[in-house]
């Protein structure tokens, strides 16, 4: 049995190396390493591929938030709401931008924004901006945020870094994450579902608009060569980041596919183990799995770790603090209680390998030793 990986990068690197070697030889003889051809075209499969959206690549995904909400127009001391179960980019951006961030919390079942929760604190804040997590691969309740947003008059920023290729079906809101607030973010980060060889993001909006500012933002602010309308930054995909994504994009439905099917492995394993929950499908959203998240309802969260990884599984702990105790965010004055559903969380969630080459053995392997734990404790 091959040896288990959180995210098993050589396998998948070992499938496509071929068209890889083609591709980087091909750059590395034309010398076109900043925005070469691979950029445009990646550009123009990825809007495709979502449906049209106007994308804009750029360095990474907190590059790609903090552009969307310059070009948004929010000013230092704007609210900006965001759920406090996440990775810290979502809040840090809006931090360095000089915005006033204001935490909620998420949903139990699905991890994402809950929307009472979020209502409760626009009832009382003049926030100006929402932020939905797709956290973990599906759709936060787009019906719900975009409600939200109309009802008291904000913008919504998705955050999609995990989520790319996760479609929502709802009943008032309907696309791809990150195509159906004003704008969203991505990440590129070589273990997300859409991963390159380095850092990479892009920033995306449904409106033409917008994203030609997004992409005067993210190139200085240029209007054109040396004419700066706007500050910006200085945020670019490189050629050979472009090329990877490129061959990655094209097999991107497939990946997802090996996702979803070791999705359903772990289910039919863990499914009907008291005191362990698995992963909770939206039904108005498809689940693309960046993470496969179980969480648990008894004592021994950290004993069942050490077991696992002493038996040669890796588990990782997706997220151990929420933002709003983070001591970043100290000066904020939340203290434990706040938000009772991402605190809880955070203290039993446990997040399985996930990749697009995990084999049947590996599966049942993990399988089995969860089960025999749990059989024992």
């Amino acid at each position: 049995m091959r040896k288990i990986q959180m995210v098993d990068l050589q396998a998948q690197f070992e499938e496509i190396q071929p068209e890889l070697m083609g591709a980087f030889d091909q750059i590395l003889t034309n010398t076109a390493f900043i925005n070469g051809p691979d950029v445009q075209a990646f550009k123009t499969e990825l809007s495709d591929y979502l449906g049209g959206v106007h994308v804009v690549p750029c360095a990474n995904g907190t590059d790609a938030l903090q552009i969307a909400m310059m070009a948004l127009g929010l000013k230092p001391g704007d609210k900006v709401l965001a759920p406090s179960f996440t990775y810290v980019a979502t809040a840090e951006v809006a931090a360095l931008l000089g915005l006033e961030l204001v935490f909620c919390d998420v949903d139990p079942q699905t991890f994402n924004i809950c929307p009472n929760s979020a209502a409760s604190i626009l009832e009382k804040e003049d926030i100006k901006a929402i932020v939905p997590v797709h956290l973990f691969g599906q759709s936060a309740n787009m019906d719900a945020v975009m409600a939200l947003a109309k009802q008291y008059g904000c913008f919504v920023v998705e955050d999609m870094a995990q989520a790319i290729g996760s479609f929502y079906q709802g009943d008032s809101a309907t696309g791809f994450a990150g195509t159906i607030g004003h704008a969203s973010g991505t990440s590129f980060f070589p273990s997300k579902n859409l991963g390159c060889y380095g850092d990479g993001g892009a920033v995306l909006s449904p409106d033409a608009d917008l994203a030609a500012r997004m992409q005067m933002i993210a190139n200085h602010g240029q209007s054109a060569l040396y004419y700066h309308d706007v500050v910006g930054v200085n945020s670019r995909l490189d050629t050979l980041q472009a090329a990877v994504l490129r061959i990655k994009l094209r097999r991107l439905l497939d990946y997802t596919r090996a996702r979803q099917k070791a999705a359903a492995t772990y289910d039919a394993r863990l499914g009907n183990i008291d005191g362990l929950h698995i992963p909770v499908r939206d039904p108005k959203s498809t689940h693309v799995f960046h993470q496969y998240t179980l969480t648990l309802s008894r004592p021994g969260r950290t004993e069942l770790m050490k077991f696992l990884e002493s038996q040669g599984i890796p588990v990782k702990i997706y997220y151990p603090v929420p933002l709003h105790l983070q001591k970043a965010y100290n000066h904020q004055g939340y203290t434990p209680g706040a938000f009772p559903v991402s605190e809880k969380l955070c203290d039993h969630v446990l997040s399985l390998p996930m990749h697009t080459h995990l084999q049947a053995e590996q599966l049942d392997f993990i399988g089995d030793k969860i089960r025999s734990w749990f059989a024992t404790h």
